[in-house]
């Protein structure tokens, strides 16, 4: 179970990595980050995010339906 879940769904590149970024930094290193989002262009774009900011990126996750689910831990 994530420590925090983001709800980013109905947003568009760049808010959801905006948000998690910001989310991410309340969280101490080793909890997760559960973001939710409706962006297809979210998949890429959290993968470079977690390689750019050292985060692990633990899942990702096409849900159907145009939902994504990723679980980021914070390092």
């Amino acid at each position: 179970m994530a420590t925090a879940t983001l709800d980013a769904k109905g947003l568009n590149c760049p808010l959801p990595i905006m948000k998690a970024k910001k989310s991410i930094k309340g969280l101490a290193s080793g909890d997760t980050l559960e973001v939710l989002s409706t962006d297809p262009g979210s998949v890429k774009d959290f993968e470079s995010f977690c390689k750019a900011t050292g985060h692990s990126l633990l899942e990702s996750e096409d849900q159907g339906s145009g939902n994504f689910r990723f679980l980021i831990e914070k390092k």
